[in-house]
C-alpha cells in the first residue's frame, strides 16, 4: 500500500471490500487531506464544544458523549487551591477517538497537574496531600467506587498483599491503604517494612487513580482511570515533571478550553523529541502485544496512533475503519468483564441491578455479533460469570471464571484484528518487523 500524498484510496477500498469492511471513500479522502495539512495550527480549539487538543487527535473526536465524560471528570480530576495548583483534564485512549470507535473500552483520562512550590520536595508533599484528599473524599458515592491508586515504586523484589512485585514497578494502593496512608511490603532484602504515602510521593513515578462508575442514563458501567502528569513550577518559572518526564500531548482531548493557558505554559517545556519518544514508546507496547502478551486489539489501537503520526497515512486510514466494525464490540466486552468484576467486590457502592443489566447487555451484544460455536462459548462463559459475580464471596472460583470469560473473548478479538491487519501487505510487514525485534 503506497504511502504518498495523492490520496489514491483505491487499494484501501479494494482491501476493505475483500475483507467485508464498510468504508466511506469520500470521508476517508477528507480525513487524509486534513491529516496532511501541515499549514494548520498544531493545537485546535473547538469553540462549539469548548474542547481542544492536537489537531490530528481532534480529527477523531466527537462531542456526542461530552457531558457524560465531563460528569465522570468531576469524579476523577484532582484539584487544589488555585494559587498553588493548576489543572488541565483530558480524555485519552478510545474515549478521545469517539468519532471512529463505536465501541470504546474504558473511560480513560489524562491530567496535567501543575504545582507551585518553593522546592521539589515541597511540591511532592503538596501532591501527596492533594491525591490523598481527593481519593478519600471520592472513595465511594452514588454510582462510583474508588478502586486503587498508583504512587511510588517498590524498593525491591518482594510481595505486597500476598502478591509478588518487582523492584521499580509502580506501587498499587488499595482504597483502605490510601486512607491509612501506609502499606506493608515484604522482601528478603528489607524484611517486613511499612511504606508511607508521603514517602512514596518523593519519587512518585507513574501516578494513576482508578474508579468504577455507573452511568444511570446509559445503563452502563465503566472503569474510569486518571493518569496524572504532576509538574513542579519553581519560583523562577521553571517547570519539571516530578516523575522525570513531561508527557507529550499527541493523544489527548482537553475538556475545558479555559485550561488552554495552563496547557500552553506546560507545553513549552515538552521535549523537542517528544513525538519520536511517543512513537518509540508506542512501538514498545506494540511489540509486547504482538509477542509476550498477545492482544491484536490493543496492538491495533497503538498501531493506528503510530501510523497517523509517522506519515503512514494510508495504513492509518485502513486501521481507522476497523474500529467501527461490529466485531470490535468484543474489545469492549473484554474490557467490561473487568469492570463488572470491580463493581461487585466486597463493599462496593455500585448497585447490583446495574451489574445485572450490564451483564445482560453484554450477552445480547455477543448474540448480535457472533454466530456458531464462538457465540455459544462466549455466551456460556458470560452467563456463568453473571451468576458468579452476584456472590461477593466466590473467591478463587470467581477469579477463574472472570479469566475464562476474558480468554474466550480475547481469542475472538485476536482472530478478528490479526486476520484484517495481516491482509494488508504493508501492515503485515510492519507486524513481522515488530515480532522479529522482541525487545
Amino acid at each position: 500500500m503506497p504511502q504518498d500524498s495523492e490520496f489514491d484510496v483505491t487499494l484501501i477500498v479494494e482491501s476493505a471490500v475483500r475483507l467485508g469492511i464498510e468504508l466511506d471513500e469520500a470521508e476517508t479522502q477528507r480525513w487524509l487531506r486534513a491529516l496532511a495539512d501541515t499549514e494548520a495550527d498544531e493545537i485546535t480549539v473547538d469553540a462549539d464544544s469548548g474542547t481542544f487538543g492536537h489537531r490530528v487527535t481532534m480529527l477523531d473526536f466527537s462531542p456526542r458523549d461530552l457531558e457524560r465524560f465531563r460528569r465522570i471528570g468531576q469524579i476523577v480530576e484532582v484539584t487544589g487551591p488555585p494559587e498553588v495548583a493548576e489543572s488541565a483534564l483530558a480524555l485519552s485512549g478510545s474515549a478521545a477517538q469517539s468519532k471512529i470507535q463505536s465501541f470504546p473500552g474504558d473511560a480513560d483520562y489524562f491530567q496535567r497537574l501543575n504545582l507551585k512550590a518553593p522546592t521539589r520536595e515541597d511540591a511532592c508533599i503538596l501532591m501527596a496531600r492533594l491525591l490523598h484528599e481527593h481519593a478519600v473524599s471520592h472513595a465511594r458515592g452514588a454510582g462510583f467506587q474508588f478502586l486503587e491508586a498508583k504512587l511510588g515504586s517498590y524498593p525491591a523484589d518482594g510481595t505486597h498483599a500476598g502478591k509478588p512485585v518487582s523492584k521499580g514497578s509502580p506501587i498499587s494502593w488499595t482504597a483502605e491503604e490510601v486512607e491509612a496512608g501506609s502499606l506493608t511490603f515484604e522482601s528478603s532484602e528489607h524484611g517486613t517494612t511499612t511504606i508511607l504515602w508521603e514517602q512514596a510521593a518523593l519519587d512518585p513515578g507513574w501516578v494513576k487513580l482508578d474508579w468504577v462508575v455507573a452511568d444511570p442514563d446509559r445503563g452502563q458501567l465503566s472503569n474510569a482511570s486518571n493518569v496524572i502528569d504532576v509538574t513542579w513550577e519553581s519560583p523562577d518559572g521553571e517547570i519539571v515533571s516530578l516523575d522525570g518526564y513531561l508527557d507529550a500531548y499527541f493523544q489527548e482531548v482537553y475538556l475545558d478550553a479555559d485550561a488552554v493557558p495552563t496547557f500552553a505554559k506546560l507545553a513549552r517545556f515538552v521535549s523537542d523529541d517528544a513525538l519520536d519518544d511517543y512513537v518509540d514508546r508506542l512501538e514498545g507496547e506494540v511489540r509486547k502485544y504482538l509477542t509476550k502478551s498477545l492482544n491484536y486489539g490493543k496492538a491495533a489501537k497503538r498501531m493506528y496512533n503510530i501510523f497517523r503520526l509517522s506519515g503512514r497515512h494510508m495504513d492509518a486510514a485502513f486501521v481507522r475503519e476497523l474500529f467501527d466494525e461490529p466485531a470490535t464490540l468484543l474489545y469492549q466486552v473484554w474490557s467490561l468483564i473487568s469492570t463488572l468484576d470491580n463493581a461487585t467486590q466486597p463493599g462496593s457502592s455500585i448497585p447490583i441491578d446495574a451489574v445485572r443489566a450490564q451483564a445482560d447487555e453484554l450477552v445480547l451484544s455477543v448474540i448480535d455479533t457472533l454466530e456458531g460455536a464462538e457465540e455459544t462459548a462466549i455466551v456460556k462463559a458470560l452467563l456463568q460469570l453473571r451468576r458468579t459475580l452476584e456472590d461477593q464471596d466466590a473467591g478463587e472460583r470467581r477469579t477463574t471464571e472472570v479469566e475464562a470469560a476474558q480468554a474466550n473473548v480475547v481469542n475472538q478479538v485476536n482472530t478478528f484484528f490479526r486476520d484484517k491487519l495481516e491482509a494488508v501487505p504493508t501492515i503485515r510487514e510492519y507486524i513481522r518487523e515488530m515480532q522479529a525485534e522482541k525487545k
